[in-house]
């Protein structure tokens, strides 16, 4: 089987690449040791076997984060057959500096400029003949996402693999620095690695680090101190005569150019003058932020809106569905603690969790995905990076945020396209200062009763929720700017934001991949926490002790501090049992409320608002319970995924405590300003 890469930068269709190729036949993981996931695929051609491997996205092989280490990596020390650089055909010249890299490895190389489509609505032409004439290598112009270009990008890829190709640098550096290079590559070939001299020379001479990588690599037979050494004699003798980081830079620029220049025509382009004055208002200082917040107004109406519809139908499925299982038990004469144990615990807390999470999450998160296919998010991250900058944070942290809205494990994974590891570190800390979906239907029922008398439509509702999106936005960057003074200190670090054209998303492939590879992960994962949790719930409302249910016992233990914070015991034991999903909490509440043994559900918001109007609830519980909605620990899943992203129970509990102690105070001093008045 032949063993192919397919490398490239973010947006330029990688993936559709790689999913027209592979169909079917593919299946992720993370890199060994990394948290990076990995897409290999599997085709046939003309009877020979290929492996496709989907690296991360790369702007090039000078890393500055765990993806692009990756991606070099694997290119620079693993065997392989071929390499496919997908290339960005309305923005080629930029994104050549990575084939030109790569080429200095190997010459088994593709070039896929992929986006044709889109190059030519631009009106740009590319001359691929002369581009493969001039970098000695096959050249296929495709559009991926219309199929065109996928068969002569495979008879170029069988050629390749095929070919005995020769090495041949096409970059040219001053004469100086090619004799430093052939004295390095030299040394390099006495050592036999199974490397490309050229590129190894040049990295070796700008990068201290990667010498360690090649030291760990090939610890055996490479003599770390004879090319340290030799490295050493050359930057000394190029000492004050100029910069070497420079000279290798403008040696790539003018080869891009050139490239350019000689393959690329232009004519006058209408379309990128209709992006360039969309953005000067999406992105403009005054309007981006406003019509930003517009937008995710529109995003949480609709979420809230259509949601209700499915949300219902599940619940009356799961209801009836019960009655079978009690028909079930009953017919195999179950033993009724048993029964009430499954159906009444496992299958209520099941059947809450799902009815409640799935169609917000099954909502949100394509909307979510076409707007990043629209190409808006990128647009997010640039208008929010000035506030993240002055909390010492990185301007991604935008985009992590905007993925907890949906769900806030999602929003930890997410970190991972943050480059330095301690802003990572605090977009993680503060990514359970959003809500998520899990937490919306309990603050639009708790705004909906106490703050505006309306129903879930109402828009004096959406407003609402807004503000308090709005405070646990402020929150995030309180809480950023004070961890990056203390416990998280250093510089902030620059990142390469592309703000790609605006593209007409693919709806129906957006709809299956973010249900799919979103919503139905993350709601597997809520089902496993559930089974052990409704279980617990169960036995703490039915076990008694001494004529009182163990519920009620931690209920009266909890009331004394819960009423210094303007809850009450049954609130507060309900979040503490509600770590496992969010979405069981009001259930808990109701239960604990109404003394019954399993969770139950409440028919009207009357009716509950009632319900809790006779266990004492005033304006000041509603608003305490709504801010301890917003800042309490996270839910299983996210904790979890925050100990798996970070390996570190340190972080793990931190990311727990904080939100805690925030929602702890916020409610502290609410009750205390009610009291005093």
């Amino acid at each position: 089987m032949k063993r192919v890469l397919l490398a490239g930068l973010p947006n330029v269709g990688k993936s559709t690449v790689f999913n027209a190729l592979t169909g079917e036949n593919q299946h992720t993981g993370n890199w060994i040791g990394k948290t990076v996931e990995t897409a290999k695929g599997e085709f046939c051609y003309h009877g020979t076997d290929y492996e496709l491997i989907d690296l991360p996205g790369t702007y090039s092989l000078n890393t500055h984060s765990m993806e692009e280490e990756v991606a070099r990596d694997v290119i620079v020390f693993d065997s392989y057959d071929a390499i496919i650089v997908v290339c960005d055909a309305v923005s080629l010249e930029r994104n050549l500096h990575l084939v030109l890299q790569i080429l200095e490895i190997t010459k088994k190389v593709v070039l896929c400029v992929n986006l044709i489509d889109e190059a030519k609505k631009k009106g740009i032409t590319i001359d691929s003949n002369l581009l493969s004439s001039k970098l000695g290598i096959e050249v296929v112009l495709t559009s991926a996402r219309k199929k065109q270009g996928l068969d002569e990008l495979l008879q170029s890829l069988e050629k390749t693999v095929e070919k005995d190709l020769q090495d041949q640098f096409i970059l040219e550096y001053p004469k100086e620095i090619e004799e430093g290079l052939s004295l390095l590559e030299k040394e390099i070939h006495k050592l036999h690695l199974p490397l490309a001299g050229r590129f190894l020379s040049v990295k070796l001479l700008l990068d201290d680090a990667f010498i360690k990588k090649v030291e760990e690599k090939y610890q055996q037979e490479i003599n770390t101190s004879s090319i340290l050494t030799l490295k050493r004699l050359i930057l000394e003798e190029w000492k004050g005569k100029f910069s070497l980081l420079e000279e290798v830079s403008d040696a790539f620029a003018k080869k891009q150019k050139e490239l350019a220049d000689a393959a690329i025509t232009k004519e006058q382009d209408k379309t990128t003058a209709l992006n360039r004055r969309i953005d000067a208002i999406l992105t403009n200082k005054k309007t981006g932020i406003p019509i930003m917040i517009l937008l995710l107004m529109g995003v949480f109406f609709i979420t809230i809106v259509v949601s209700n519809y499915p949300s219902d139908f599940l619940f009356w499925i799961f209801s009836k569905v019960e009655v079978y299982l009690t028909f079930l038990f009953d017919a195999l004469h179950f033993p009724v603690f048993l029964k009430e144990l499954f159906v009444s615990g496992i299958w209520k807390t099941l059947s809450w969790v799902v009815s409640v999470m799935l169609p917000p999450m099954a909502i949100f998160f394509p909307m979510f995905t076409l707007l990043e296919d629209l190409g808006y998010l990128p647009r997010v991250a640039f208008n929010m990076d000035g506030l993240f900058q002055k909390c010492n944070a990185c301007g991604k942290q935008a985009l992590t945020m905007m993925m907890g809205f949906g769900c806030n494990a999602v929003g930890v994974t997410g970190s991972r396209i943050i480059d330095s590891k301690r802003e990572r570190l605090l977009s993680i800390l503060t990514n359970n200062l959003v809500p998520c979906n899990g937490r919306f239907p309990m603050l639009i029922a708790l705004i909906s009763m106490f703050f505006v008398g309306g129903g879930f439509t109402s828009i004096s509702c959406v407003i609402i929720l807004t503000f308090f999106i709005l405070l646990s936005c402020i929150m995030t960057f309180l809480l950023s700017y004070i961890l990056s003074k203390t416990l998280l200190k250093g510089e902030k670090e620059s990142f390469t934001l592309e703000l790609p054209p605006f593209r007409k998303p693919e709806i129906g492939k957006v709809i299956v991949r973010s249900f799919k590879d979103k919503t139905l992960h993350i709601l597997k994962k809520a089902i496993i926490v559930c089974i052990p949790a409704g279980t617990l719930i169960f036995l703490l409302a039915n076990i008694q002790v001494g004529g009182v249910s163990l519920f009620h016992i931690c209920t009266n233990f909890l009331d004394p501090f819960a009423r210094g914070i303007g809850l009450d015991g049954v609130i507060l034991l309900a979040f503490l049992l509600g770590f496992p999903a969010n979405e069981i909490v009001i259930p808990i509440m109701i239960m604990g409320y109404l003394s019954t043994g399993s969770m139950q559900e409440y028919t009207s918001l009357v009716e509950l608002k009632n319900l809790f109007l006779l266990n004492g609830w005033t304006l000041e519980t509603a608003l305490c319970t709504s801010i301890f909605v917003l800042f309490h620990f996270p839910c299983s899943t996210t904790t979890l995924t925050i100990y798996h992203e970070t390996k570190s129970v340190k972080w793990t509990f931190l990311s727990f405590i904080l939100p805690t102690i925030l929602g702890l105070l916020l409610c502290f001093m609410i009750h205390f300003v009610f009291s005093f008045f």
